[in-house]
């Protein structure tokens, strides 16, 4: 496993950037505090089944936004970031 320094752009909390390996593509989101526990379950739900994203890693906020680390698998395609999740 190569662990890399995550991208500037993405502003990863501290340490999650240790377990990012190559063999994954990784998608950073932030969720604002008005999406409810609920709604942000059932839209990750939807990524993982349709988009085969799957849920890393959680991070709630006292201001009740939530940063998110969703990762798959690359394909062998390797397409370049052929559809993010839009959260």
């Amino acid at each position: 496993m190569t662990s890399r320094p995550a991208p500037k752009w993405s502003r990863l909390p501290a340490g999650w950037d240790t377990e990012m390996s190559d063999e994954y593509e990784w998608a950073p989101l932030r969720l604002p505090p008005e999406v409810t526990r609920l709604s942000a379950s059932t839209r990750l739900s939807i990524e993982a089944e349709y988009r085969g994203w799957e849920l890393t890693r959680v991070r709630l906020y006292t201001d009740g936004s939530r940063r998110v680390l969703l990762r798959r698998k690359k394909s062998r395609f390797d397409n370049p970031l052929p559809d993010q999740p839009e959260l």
